[in-house]
């Protein structure tokens, strides 16, 4: 049984850009949610977005954070048996982002209501620090998937050529795209710093390279010219607009190449573009009823599944922050001023 209140990270208004810790009362989850009980916050760049410049636009006061490993303690009044039920350990993607950081669907708090689809068991053999890394990085990188035109559920062999280009396969969700694509079956010809070579093979990266090499471009076009492999789908993880552009621009014939950024500089004015290639921002379906069966299909079908049989995982080295709560903007300062190829968690 939860208590009756709790520790709560909260942004108070628009123009205090820090956290002010306060006690607020515990809430009840709503007919659709599930309420969990917070061990480990899993931190990402939108985290810091929404403090120093309230983008994505939030409600204030506010609480958000996406990122939760933690113990289901209480389930809403229509939510089924099969989803994950009080004393479950789970991973949960928090709503925050989708409702404009009203403070029950905040992570960054003891206790958080999620909606029911983005509440995932977990295997006995991991720990719920772990677990916290998986929820911003899985549905982003299938919402990639979704943006770039592929079916959630594809699975290719070698004869259907699929190709995907992943810019910054370091990024947590770079790391899980290569996972993603993986077990789909899909080529990919992916780009990091050196050093995280290694670690992206073992991921199953098909191919690599540095994206700070001068001619990186030629690179790529000329090893999927190699394979005889047409890349007609990007996914950007770390702002690499240019440089993919130049390489789809080189596969134009025919279908029309396909960019979605899971950064948001695609939207600034001068945000490059290519005649003949499309850029989309990485979505997920717009409509509620759709919204809520698409991210069913990822918490409930495809991430509980991939989880129980080894075939996914953590997609980055997880660096412990000490200091609980209070640390938040100090480890936010920290992510905002660069971290690669780790995931900064805090527990509490």
């Amino acid at each position: 049984m939860a208590p009756q209140t709790h520790t709560a990270a909260v942004l108070v208004d628009k123009d205090t850009h820090s956290f002010t810790f306060e006690q607020r009362a515990t809430p009840t989850p709503g007919p659709n949610d599930i309420l969990i009980e917070v061990h480990a916050l899993a931190l990402n760049p939108i985290d810091y977005m929404q403090r120093d410049r309230g983008f994505p636009a939030i409600d204030y006061p506010s609480i958000v954070g996406s990122d939760i490993g933690g113990i289901v303690v209480a389930v809403g009044s229509a939510v089924p048996s099969s989803y994950p039920q009080p004393g479950t350990r789970v991973t949960a993607f928090a709503p925050s982002f989708y409702e404009k950081g009203k403070p029950d669907y905040g992570a960054f708090q003891k206790y958080a209501c999620v909606w029911k689809e983005m509440v995932t068991a977990i295997p006995e053999n991991m720990g719920l620090v772990e677990a916290s890394t998986l929820g911003m990085a899985t549905y982003t990188a299938m919402n990639g998937i979704y943006t770039a035109g592929l079916p959630l559920d594809g699975r290719y062999t070698a004869t259907d050529k699929k190709a995907l280009l992943i810019w910054g396969g370091s990024a947590s969700v770079g790391a899980s795209m290569v996972q993603v694509a993986r077990i789909m079956g899909i080529t990919t010809y992916v780009t990091a710093s050196a050093k995280n070579h290694g670690f992206l093979k073992t991921l199953g990266a098909s191919r690599l390279f540095d994206y700070k090499d001068a001619d990186v471009v030629q690179q790529i076009v000329a090893a999927a010219s190699e394979d005889g492999l047409v890349l007609k789908h990007a996914y950007d993880a770390a702002g690499g607009t240019r440089q993919i552009l130049d390489v789809l621009k080189e596969f134009k014939d025919g279908q029309e190449p396909v960019l979605a950024s899971a950064p948001a500089s695609i939207f600034k004015p001068d945000s490059p573009r290519e005649p003949g290639v499309a850029v989309k921002f990485v979505k997920c379906p717009d409509e509620p009823t759709e919204r809520s069966k698409h991210f069913d299909y990822i918490g409930q079908i495809w991430l509980k599944e991939k989880l129980a049989s080894g075939e996914y995982g953590v997609g980055s080295k997880v660096e412990l922050v000490e200091g609980g709560f209070e640390s938040l903007d100090k480890a936010l300062d920290t992510l905002r001023a660069g971290v690669s190829g780790t995931k900064l968690v805090i527990q509490v």
